[in-house]
C-alpha cells in the first residue's frame, strides 16, 4: 500500500512538472514572437520615424544626390520624396517608405560584416548586381574585373567613397536606369563580387571599361589602356 501510494504521489509530481513546462514554454514562445514581431516592425523607417537608422538612410540619400537639406534623423515628407525618387530610379516599389529592398539597394541592409573585405552583406550583394548587369555573358575573369573597378573608385579621390555611392553616381552605370538592372546577382556575380573584395583585380587597377563595339564616347575611348577581357577594355 505504501508503494502504491509513492507510486501515485510521483506520478502527481511529474504531471506538474510537465505542464509547468509546458506553460513556460508556451510563455516563451509568445514572448519570442512578440519580439520577432516588434523587431520585424522597427525595422521599416516611414514618415514618423526617428534615430539613427533614418540619419543613415538619409546620409545615403544625400551621399547620392537624392535629398538635400540637413540629416535630422526625422523621417519627413522631403525624406519621403527622396526615398520614391530613389526607388523608382531602382525600378522597385516606390512607395517612400525603406524596407528590406529599399535598404538593401541602398546599400544599408544589415551592419554586420560579411567577412569579405570588412564590407556588409548588402555591398556584396550590391557588386554582385551591377557584376551581373554590366558583365552578364562575360568570362569569371572578366566578371571579377567589373567589381574591382567599382572597388578602384571607391579608393579614387575622383570617385564616391563607398560602393552603393559609385554604383548610383549620376552617368556613371547606365544599367542602373534601364532592364539590365532587373537581373538578380546569381552564385557565380555574387562569387566574383567577393573575390573583387578581397583583392582580385583582373583589371590592373582599372577605373574606367567600356565595350568597343558599343561605346561611341570619345573622350572614354581616348583613356590609356590597361587591359583588354573578353568585350571589356579597361582603363585608367
Amino acid at each position: 500500500m505504501e508503494a502504491i501510494k509513492k507510486s501515485s504521489v510521483l506520478r502527481a509530481v511529474c504531471s506538474l512538472l510537465i505542464v509547468m513546462s509546458l506553460l513556460i514554454s508556451g510563455a516563451y514562445f509568445e514572448r519570442t514572437q512578440k519580439t520577432e514581431k516588434e523587431t520585424s516592425i522597427t525595422a521599416l523607417s516611414k514618415v514618423g520615424s526617428t534615430g539613427d537608422e533614418v540619419r543613415r538612410i538619409q546620409k545615403k540619400l544625400k551621399e547620392l544626390g537624392y535629398l538635400s537639406g540637413s540629416v535630422d534623423g526625422i523621417y519627413g515628407t522631403k525624406t519621403k520624396k527622396a526615398v520614391i525618387s530613389f526607388q523608382k530610379n531602382c525600378g522597385i516599389t516606390a512607395d517612400g517608405i525603406c524596407g528590406p529592398t529599399t535598404l538593401l539597394y541602398l546599400g544599408l541592409s544589415g551592419s554586420s560584416s560579411s567577412g569579405s573585405g570588412g564590407q556588409s552583406s548588402s555591398d556584396v550583394w550590391l557588386l554582385a548586381k551591377l557584376i551581373a548587369a554590366e558583365a552578364r555573358g562575360e568570362s569569371y575573369t572578366g566578371q571579377v574585373a567589373v567589381g574591382a573597378v567599382v572597388l578602384n573608385r571607391v579608393d579614387h579621390p575622383s570617385f564616391p567613397d563607398s560602393i552603393a555611392g559609385v554604383i548610383y553616381q549620376s552617368g556613371a552605370f547606365s544599367c542602373v536606369n534601364d532592364s539590365n538592372w532587373s537581373v538578380a546577382p546569381n552564385a557565380t556575380s555574387q562569387k566574383a563580387a567577393r573575390d573583387a573584395i578581397n583583392g582580385w583585380d583582373p583589371s590592373g587597377g582599372a577605373i574606367y571599361y567600356y565595350n568597343p563595339r558599343t561605346a561611341t564616347n570619345r573622350w572614354i575611348r581616348s583613356r590609356p589602356v590597361i587591359t583588354t577581357i573578353g568585350n571589356h577594355v579597361f582603363c585608367s
